[in-house]
């Protein structure tokens, strides 16, 4: 009888499909999708970078799972976010980098052509400087606020399910959140991380 592929562990899925067995890494895909494009999407503000992205974030999954370098037991999810967050900073670098240009060659000046200006790429960075300095302060929450706040948006858990692996109530899961995200914002407000 053949085993159902989707009630394996992420690492025995990546097992399987490093012996060759592709249904393993569509049924990785298939789990982790929605997570990762949502994080992208919500990084980027903009859909078709975002497809890109997510793109590029599996391609290079497939390379890495095929080449061997893959090795972080247990933690796939993770590394697979962390190749996705990588990718969008990599492509903010570019764009940095492409749009860096002399003045010194032009009749009039262009760093003060408001046609040549666009803010969208500039919020955009301070949009995911400010998310990497939010992120920096989920460590200094309480452990149990932290916990709620990782299984919610990095493991995209509903709160029934925080609730019944972290053995609380669905109510204590939801104040436990109120109070990390209150604590966040005003941790965020003193160290003008955003401008609340």
């Amino acid at each position: 009888m053949k085993t159902n592929l989707t009630s394996l562990s992420d690492e025995k899925l990546v097992a399987l499909y490093r012996t060759g067995l592709n249904e393993a890494f569509a049924v990785l895909l298939n789990r982790h999708k929605d997570r990762i494009y949502n994080y992208i999407s919500f990084v980027t503000k903009n859909e078709s970078l975002a497809d890109d992205i997510f793109q590029e974030t599996f391609i290079k999954v497939v390379v890495c799972l095929q080449k061997g370098t893959y090795n972080e037991n247990g933690k796939f999810a993770a590394w697979l976010s962390r190749i996705a967050h990588n990718l969008i900073i990599d492509h903010y670098r570019r764009i940095a980098y492409e749009s860096t240009f002399s003045n010194d060659d032009c009749e009039y000046d262009l760093l003060n052509d408001a046609k040549l200006c666009e803010d969208s790429i500039e919020d955009d960075m301070i949009r995911e400087q400010q998310l990497k300095e939010v992120v920096a302060l989920l460590d200094y929450l309480p452990e149990n606020q932290r916990e709620v706040v990782r299984m919610r948006f990095y493991e995209d858990m509903s709160f029934s399910e925080i609730a019944e692996q972290t053995g609380v109530s669905i109510n204590t899961a939801l104040g436990r959140m109120r109070y990390a995200l209150i604590n966040l914002k005003t941790m965020a407000k003193e160290r003008s991380v955003l401008k609340i």
